[in-house]
């Protein structure tokens, strides 16, 4: 959630560390800051708020310092104030953290009866006066990090800088992202490697249970027993000018817009359209005995959970397995049924999602196969995987997700057909028909991406709305849902999404002439049944907003707007069409609202604590 950036070179380092925290504003915060090594001290300036309200006090830093590192916080342990602020300082010893101590409190009453006085209200000071007392006692920085960690509970990646030893800064990881980029006479560190991007394509990504020392020309990195790990450095393929904005409004903008092109490159790297085959080894699934499969559970949170809900459609039917579909946040803590006959497949776009991860692990200890739906190569999940399925969908800086999940559903789509094909579950006169269908989906994605002015003339009639309701049969369930967060996240207008036959059960007491309900109604199994579920809102006077076929009268008379979607032959993928223009929706109302669409108040792109 936090972001971190570190640097040590010969450059002047105070700019640097600025931009990359830039490059990390997406992850969400509420205050920042920036300590640098000058001379025989340390220099420090922080602020509450976003990163323009630091960039005043930038002049106060040494502008010759050439060794730093930066952090911005988004508040766990105390207000979001410019005392809790990182990096937190005290002597010679700087640090930054991104994570929970979740054993704190305890430790913290420890080093107070010691004499301790604290200055914030937060965890991480808790490590700072750890790392100091036990520095004192080692006079060895890697023996003190060493002895610290086995005091510490949860998740947390450590940056650590210390005056008294100029030429080197420490990392260290445990549940929480660290990288570190590998340059020419400089070394970097980060909490995601979109930070990196312009600076250096060779990077380390730390596992848990891992810390590390870097200087100018050397990277050396030990587990927590204090084994010394070496390792080469993987190679970042995506590019600086994909993380940024192009000419477009806001990111989410340029991300919705690039979905077509995002679905077509994942079709091309997966599926050999004129064989009609999967590309097996490009979906990890060789090493996997499907053989002993006998249940499927989906794990997720947020967004990615509503594509797990549409997985779940894909898996039931392709692949003939029992297929359940669980909130990694809940899962673990109700003993739930798993062994060696389980595959449980985590989706996350960050692949650092920590109660996603935690499952996965927990899963793992108890014989599951374990896979992945994963955007970030090397990140934390696919790395505790037997495998993973790398959406490639590039960088997604906007804190509301949009081409990642429609990149989640094309990929478990593609899953299911493979696993339904190594099973024997899936006959190959459905093979040719699902790739026909994918095949066509790139320029109907395309043809609901220029769809946009109509939404926006839209949006200025329903802005001003206090709720809205989404309803949805099938795939078009989970589309509602995600719809509805949608909206909620960037506009800050009360959503909620329901199954079309739930509302007579609670929810339709809600509907009068004030009521927008965004209904979305493809030609598929489920339309006549939507049908009847549309005219029970407008025989309550509903102000029905409908998402169908372009050539639909029947629906679109019954609606007071309409949205129309290209339509897929195949429903599962309609899910991806009908979710775009409730992406344009979402975006145009929060625009028209004057809201921060890219960074919404209170949320974090990468949620990395339970």
């Amino acid at each position: 959630m936090c972001g971190v950036m570190g640097y040590i070179g010969r450059k002047y380092c105070v700019d640097l560390i600025y931009e990359g925290l830039q490059r990390l504003e997406y992850r969400g915060y509420d205050s920042a800051g920036i300590s640098v090594i000058s001379g025989t001290e340390i220099a420090l300036v922080k602020a509450e708020g976003k990163l323009s309200q630091l960039k005043p006090l930038l002049g106060k830093l040494p502008t010759q310092a050439t060794i730093g590192m930066g952090h911005t916080r988004w508040a766990t342990h105390g207000a979001p104030t410019t005392v809790n602020a990182h990096p937190h300082t005290h002597d010679d010893l700087s640090i930054i953290h991104n994570g929970i101590i979740e054993n704190y409190r305890e430790l913290k009453d420890a080093l107070i009866r010691d004499g301790v006085k604290f200055r914030s209200e937060t965890d991480t000071e808790v490590v700072l006066h750890l790392l100091l007392a036990e520095r004192r006692r080692t006079k060895d920085m890697v023996r003190t990090i060493q002895n610290v960690v086995q005091r510490l509970r949860g998740a947390y990646a450590l940056g650590i800088m210390i005056a008294g030893e100029p030429d080197a800064l420490y990392m260290v990881k445990q549940g929480s992202p660290m990288v570190i980029g590998v340059g020419e006479d400089e070394n970097y560190f980060a909490s995601d490697a979109l930070a990196l991007l312009p600076l250096t394509k060779n990077a380390l990504f730390l596992n848990d249970g891992e810390f590390a020392k870097i200087e100018r020309n050397r990277i050396s990195i030990w587990d927590f027993a204090g084994k010394e790990i070496k390792r080469s450095p993987a190679y970042l393929n995506w590019t600086a000018a994909s993380a940024e904005k192009q000419g477009y409004r806001h990111y989410m903008l340029k991300e919705i817009h690039e979905q077509p092109a995002v679905l077509a490159n994942t079709i091309a790297r997966l599926i050999d359209v004129k064989s009609s085959t999967i590309n097996v080894k490009e979906l990890e699934l060789d090493a996997i005995d499907l053989g002993r499969v006998r249940h499927i559970t989906l794990i997720a949170c947020g967004t990615a959970f509503y594509s797990a809900n549409l997985g779940r459609y894909f898996l039931e039917a392709m692949a003939g397995l029992p297929v359940s579909v669980e909130l990694a946040s809940e899962y673990r803590y109700r003993a739930p049924w798993v062994d060696s006959s389980s595959m449980v497949i985590a989706v996350s776009q960050s692949g650092e999602t920590a109660d996603t991860l935690a499952c996965i692990k927990y899963a793992k200890e108890r014989g599951a196969t374990v896979y992945s739906v994963c955007n970030v190569r090397f990140s934390s999940i696919p790395r505790t995987c037997h495998g993973t399925l790398y959406m490639e969908a590039g960088p997604e800086v906007g804190v509301a997700s949009t081409k990642a999940f429609t990149s989640m559903i094309l990929c478990q789509y593609v899953l299911a057909i493979a696993i339904g094909m190594k099973r024997g579950a899936l006959k190959s006169d459905d093979v040719e028909k699902k790739i026909e269908a994918l095949r066509a989906l790139p320029s109907l994605a395309d043809r609901a991406v220029n769809s946009a002015g109509l939404i926006e003339e839209l949006a200025t009639r329903q802005y001003e709305a206090k709720n809205m309701l989404y309803i949805g049969r099938g795939p078009s369930f989970p589309v509602a849902l995600e719809g509805a967060l949608k909206l909620k996240e960037i506009s800050y207008i009360h959503a909620e999404g329901y199954a079309g036959g739930e509302l007579k059960h609670g929810p339709i007491a809600l509907v009068d002439r004030h009521m927008p309900i965004v209904s979305i109604l493809p030609k598929d199994e489920h339309y006549e049944k939507m049908i009847s579920n549309v005219e029970e809102v407008r025989a309550r006077e509903g102000v029905i907003i409908g998402v169908g076929d372009i050539d639909d009268d029947r629906f679109r008379q019954l609606c007071k707007e309409y949205l129309p979607c290209p339509q897929s032959a195949d429903s599962g993928l309609q899910a991806i069409l009908s979710t775009i223009p409730l992406q344009f929706l979402a975006y145009y109302v929060a625009v028209k609202r004057g809201t921060d669409v890219d960074q919404p108040r209170n949320l974090a792109k990468s949620v990395t604590v339970e």
